[in-house]
Protein backbone atom coordinates (compact mmCIF):
# COMPACT_ATOMS: atom_id res chain seq x y z
CA UNK A 1 0.00 0.00 0.00
CA UNK A 2 1.45 3.62 -0.51
CA UNK A 3 0.33 6.78 0.34
CA UNK A 4 1.46 10.15 0.15
CA UNK A 5 2.27 12.36 3.85
CA UNK A 6 3.27 16.04 3.51
CA UNK A 7 4.73 18.16 5.93
CA UNK A 8 4.22 21.53 6.05
CA UNK A 9 6.47 24.17 9.25
CA UNK A 10 9.55 25.88 9.91
CA UNK A 11 12.52 23.76 9.12
CA UNK A 12 15.93 25.13 10.23
CA UNK A 13 19.25 25.05 8.51
CA UNK A 14 19.80 21.69 10.37
CA UNK A 15 18.64 18.61 9.47
CA UNK A 16 15.03 18.08 10.95
CA UNK A 17 13.69 14.60 11.85
CA UNK A 18 10.00 13.71 12.35
CA UNK A 19 8.95 10.58 14.10
CA UNK A 20 5.80 8.80 14.53
CA UNK A 21 5.45 5.74 16.57
CA UNK A 22 2.36 3.55 15.64
CA UNK A 23 1.31 0.88 18.08
CA UNK A 24 -0.52 -1.55 14.93
CA UNK A 25 1.25 -4.33 12.53
CA UNK A 26 3.36 -2.25 10.14
CA UNK A 27 6.03 -0.18 9.08
CA UNK A 28 6.70 2.52 7.14
CA UNK A 29 9.55 2.74 4.15
CA UNK A 30 10.47 6.26 3.36
CA UNK A 31 11.13 7.71 0.18
CA UNK A 32 12.25 11.03 0.11
CA UNK A 33 10.31 12.82 -3.17
CA UNK A 34 11.04 16.49 -2.76
CA UNK A 35 10.23 19.96 -1.54
CA UNK A 36 8.15 22.90 -2.77
CA UNK A 37 8.81 25.90 -0.36
CA UNK A 38 7.78 25.05 3.13
CA UNK A 39 5.65 22.21 1.75
CA UNK A 40 7.82 19.33 2.03
CA UNK A 41 6.41 15.85 0.28
CA UNK A 42 7.39 12.23 1.10
CA UNK A 43 5.60 9.19 -0.23
CA UNK A 44 5.64 5.62 2.27
CA UNK A 45 5.36 2.42 1.00
CA UNK A 46 3.23 0.55 4.44
CA UNK A 47 4.76 -2.72 4.78
CA UNK A 48 2.59 -5.57 7.35
CA UNK A 49 4.67 -6.71 10.30
CA UNK A 50 4.10 -7.08 13.66
CA UNK A 51 5.81 -3.90 15.90
CA UNK A 52 5.78 -0.47 15.98
CA UNK A 53 5.05 2.15 13.06
CA UNK A 54 8.03 4.08 12.68
CA UNK A 55 7.77 7.61 10.70
CA UNK A 56 11.32 9.35 10.03
CA UNK A 57 10.87 12.24 7.87
CA UNK A 58 13.88 14.48 7.05
CA UNK A 59 14.50 18.20 5.43
CA UNK A 60 16.86 20.45 4.48
CA UNK A 61 17.01 23.96 3.90
CA UNK A 62 19.51 26.39 2.62
CA UNK A 63 21.71 28.45 4.42
CA UNK A 64 21.11 31.93 5.60
CA UNK A 65 22.55 34.71 2.85
CA UNK A 66 23.85 38.13 4.44
CA UNK A 67 24.09 41.28 2.31
CA UNK A 68 26.45 43.63 4.31
CA UNK A 69 29.71 45.09 4.01
CA UNK A 70 32.99 44.19 6.09
CA UNK A 71 33.02 47.69 8.31
CA UNK A 72 29.79 47.85 8.19
CA UNK A 73 29.17 48.20 12.24
CA UNK A 74 25.49 47.03 11.23
CA UNK A 75 26.60 43.90 9.28
CA UNK A 76 28.87 43.13 12.06
CA UNK A 77 25.97 43.22 14.79
CA UNK A 78 24.07 40.65 12.95
CA UNK A 79 27.82 38.75 12.47
CA UNK A 80 28.38 38.51 16.20
CA UNK A 81 24.42 37.30 16.27
CA UNK A 82 24.98 34.25 13.77
CA UNK A 83 28.05 33.36 15.39
CA UNK A 84 27.12 33.18 18.94
CA UNK A 85 24.01 31.16 17.35
CA UNK A 86 26.47 29.00 15.67
CA UNK A 87 24.53 29.83 12.31
CA UNK A 88 26.35 28.72 8.99
CA UNK A 89 25.69 31.02 6.47
CA UNK A 90 27.18 32.58 2.83
CA UNK A 91 28.02 36.33 2.20
CA UNK A 92 27.07 38.64 -0.54
CA UNK A 93 29.47 41.62 -0.16
CA UNK A 94 27.87 45.13 -0.94
CA UNK A 95 30.75 47.38 -1.53
CA UNK A 96 29.45 50.73 0.12
CA UNK A 97 31.70 52.59 -1.88
CA UNK A 98 32.80 50.90 -5.28
CA UNK A 99 30.67 52.38 -8.35
CA UNK A 100 29.23 55.20 -6.19
CA UNK A 101 27.72 52.46 -3.61
CA UNK A 102 25.90 48.80 -4.90
CA UNK A 103 23.31 49.37 -2.19
CA UNK A 104 22.22 52.12 -4.36
CA UNK A 105 21.54 50.02 -7.50
CA UNK A 106 18.18 49.23 -8.33
CA UNK A 107 19.22 45.17 -8.18
CA UNK A 108 20.15 45.43 -4.21
CA UNK A 109 16.76 48.00 -3.81
CA UNK A 110 14.88 45.13 -4.89
CA UNK A 111 16.23 43.30 -1.15
CA UNK A 112 16.19 46.43 0.64
CA UNK A 113 14.18 49.14 -0.15
CA UNK A 114 16.27 51.42 2.08
CA UNK A 115 19.16 50.94 0.37
CA UNK A 116 21.27 49.85 3.78
CA UNK A 117 23.01 46.64 4.70
CA UNK A 118 22.31 44.36 5.94
CA UNK A 119 19.72 42.56 4.69
CA UNK A 120 19.37 38.66 5.45
CA UNK A 121 17.41 35.92 4.07
CA UNK A 122 16.94 33.43 6.13
CA UNK A 123 13.90 31.03 6.40
CA UNK A 124 12.30 32.07 2.74
CA UNK A 125 12.19 35.72 3.84
CA UNK A 126 14.30 38.70 3.23
CA UNK A 127 14.87 40.53 6.81
CA UNK A 128 16.82 44.26 7.26
CA UNK A 129 17.36 46.79 10.22
CA UNK A 130 19.99 44.32 12.65
CA UNK A 131 18.28 44.55 15.64
CA UNK A 132 15.18 43.13 13.45
CA UNK A 133 17.63 40.55 12.29
CA UNK A 134 18.41 39.57 16.08
CA UNK A 135 15.40 39.26 17.20
CA UNK A 136 14.33 37.13 14.70
CA UNK A 137 17.16 35.12 14.80
CA UNK A 138 16.48 35.01 18.80
CA UNK A 139 13.22 33.69 18.70
CA UNK A 140 13.49 31.45 16.09
CA UNK A 141 16.63 30.09 17.33
CA UNK A 142 16.85 30.42 20.97
CA UNK A 143 19.72 29.18 22.22
CA UNK A 144 22.23 30.54 23.38
CA UNK A 145 20.11 33.23 24.72
CA UNK A 146 20.83 36.95 23.33
CA UNK A 147 17.60 38.38 25.89
CA UNK A 148 17.52 37.94 29.23
CA UNK A 149 14.54 35.75 30.63
CA UNK A 150 13.96 38.88 33.55
CA UNK A 151 11.80 41.61 32.23
CA UNK A 152 14.01 44.69 34.00
CA UNK A 153 17.32 43.25 32.27
CA UNK A 154 15.70 42.68 29.25
CA UNK A 155 14.54 46.05 29.14
CA UNK A 156 18.26 46.91 29.70
CA UNK A 157 19.28 45.20 27.23
CA UNK A 158 16.89 46.88 24.90
CA UNK A 159 17.80 50.49 26.18
CA UNK A 160 21.48 50.25 25.65
CA UNK A 161 21.45 48.43 22.17
CA UNK A 162 18.87 51.51 21.32
CA UNK A 163 20.92 54.37 22.62
CA UNK A 164 23.62 52.55 20.38
CA UNK A 165 21.39 52.26 17.25
CA UNK A 166 19.03 54.78 17.31
CA UNK A 167 21.15 57.45 19.42
CA UNK A 168 24.53 57.28 17.81
CA UNK A 169 25.55 55.21 14.74
CA UNK A 170 23.00 56.71 12.26
CA UNK A 171 24.58 60.07 13.04
CA UNK A 172 27.93 59.16 11.84
CA UNK A 173 27.11 56.71 9.14
CA UNK A 174 28.40 56.46 5.63
CA UNK A 175 25.45 58.27 3.98
CA UNK A 176 25.23 60.64 6.36
CA UNK A 177 28.65 62.06 6.80
CA UNK A 178 28.98 62.06 3.04
CA UNK A 179 26.70 64.92 3.38
CA UNK A 180 28.61 66.24 5.90
CA UNK A 181 31.50 66.67 3.47
CA UNK A 182 35.03 68.43 5.04
CA UNK A 183 33.64 68.73 8.47
CA UNK A 184 32.47 64.70 8.26
CA UNK A 185 35.45 63.70 11.68
CA UNK A 186 34.24 66.21 13.58
CA UNK A 187 31.11 65.98 13.19
CA UNK A 188 31.43 61.91 14.02
CA UNK A 189 33.39 62.25 17.01
CA UNK A 190 31.07 65.13 18.38
CA UNK A 191 27.59 62.42 18.30
CA UNK A 192 30.27 59.38 19.63
CA UNK A 193 31.22 61.09 22.63
CA UNK A 194 28.08 62.42 23.20
CA UNK A 195 26.48 58.69 23.21
CA UNK A 196 29.69 57.78 24.91
CA UNK A 197 29.06 59.74 27.61
CA UNK A 198 25.16 58.90 28.12
CA UNK A 199 26.52 54.97 27.71
CA UNK A 200 28.99 54.81 30.07
CA UNK A 201 27.06 55.89 33.44
CA UNK A 202 24.48 53.43 32.37
CA UNK A 203 26.89 50.21 32.26
CA UNK A 204 28.39 51.09 35.23
CA UNK A 205 24.69 50.38 36.73
CA UNK A 206 24.36 47.53 34.32
CA UNK A 207 27.41 45.81 34.11
CA UNK A 208 28.79 42.83 35.57
CA UNK A 209 31.74 41.02 33.12
CA UNK A 210 29.60 41.88 30.27
CA UNK A 211 27.17 45.11 29.53
CA UNK A 212 24.10 43.73 31.39
CA UNK A 213 25.07 41.29 34.13
CA UNK A 214 27.82 38.31 33.10
CA UNK A 215 25.90 37.11 30.13
CA UNK A 216 26.33 38.08 26.56
CA UNK A 217 23.36 39.96 24.99
CA UNK A 218 22.51 42.12 22.10
CA UNK A 219 24.10 45.10 23.89
CA UNK A 220 27.19 43.57 23.50
CA UNK A 221 26.71 43.04 19.95
CA UNK A 222 25.60 46.84 19.29
CA UNK A 223 28.36 47.79 21.84
CA UNK A 224 31.98 46.12 20.18
CA UNK A 225 31.24 47.62 16.57
CA UNK A 226 30.01 50.94 17.72
CA UNK A 227 33.64 51.16 20.04
CA UNK A 228 35.33 50.17 16.79
CA UNK A 229 33.92 53.32 14.91
CA UNK A 230 34.63 55.59 17.52
CA UNK A 231 38.42 54.19 17.35
CA UNK A 232 38.31 54.88 13.72
CA UNK A 233 37.02 57.78 14.37
CA UNK A 234 40.19 58.31 16.40
CA UNK A 235 38.01 59.36 19.38
CA UNK A 236 39.93 58.92 22.90
CA UNK A 237 37.58 55.69 24.89
CA UNK A 238 39.75 55.44 27.75
CA UNK A 239 38.00 58.07 28.75
CA UNK A 240 35.33 55.86 29.22
CA UNK A 241 36.52 52.89 31.22
CA UNK A 242 33.54 50.96 31.54
CA UNK A 243 32.98 51.04 27.91
CA UNK A 244 36.58 50.23 27.11
CA UNK A 245 36.77 47.29 29.70
CA UNK A 246 34.34 45.72 28.06
CA UNK A 247 35.13 45.59 24.49
CA UNK A 248 38.51 44.44 26.10
CA UNK A 249 36.76 41.53 27.21
CA UNK A 250 34.30 41.04 24.34
CA UNK A 251 37.11 41.21 21.68
CA UNK A 252 38.21 37.93 23.10
CA UNK A 253 35.47 36.20 22.61
CA UNK A 254 35.52 34.12 19.14
CA UNK A 255 32.55 35.04 17.93
CA UNK A 256 33.56 38.37 18.10
CA UNK A 257 36.57 37.77 17.07
CA UNK A 258 35.78 35.58 13.76
CA UNK A 259 33.41 38.45 12.60
CA UNK A 260 35.13 41.38 12.73
CA UNK A 261 35.76 43.55 9.93
CA UNK A 262 39.40 42.59 9.68
CA UNK A 263 39.04 38.66 8.77
CA UNK A 264 36.01 39.00 6.08
CA UNK A 265 35.47 37.77 2.70
CA UNK A 266 35.31 41.80 1.13
CA UNK A 267 38.08 42.87 3.99
CA UNK A 268 40.17 44.71 1.42
CA UNK A 269 43.83 43.00 1.37
CA UNK A 270 45.79 46.11 3.18
CA UNK A 271 43.53 45.88 5.94
CA UNK A 272 43.27 42.08 7.06
CA UNK A 273 45.01 40.79 9.38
Amino acid sequence: MIFQCWFEGLVTERLCHMTLHYRGGGFLEKHFIGCQKKVFFFYFFFVPCSGVLHLDAMAFQTKPVLHGYFRSSCSWRVRIALALKGIEYDQVPVNLIKDGGQQLTSQYKEINPMQQVPAVTIDGVTLSQSLAIIQYIEETRPSPQLLPTDPKKRAQVRMISDIIASGIQPLQNLYVLQKIGAEKVQWAQHFIVRGFEALEPLLKQTAGRYCVGDEISMADICLVPQVYNAERFKVDVSQFPTIKRLNQTLLEIDAFKESHPSCQPDTPSDLKS
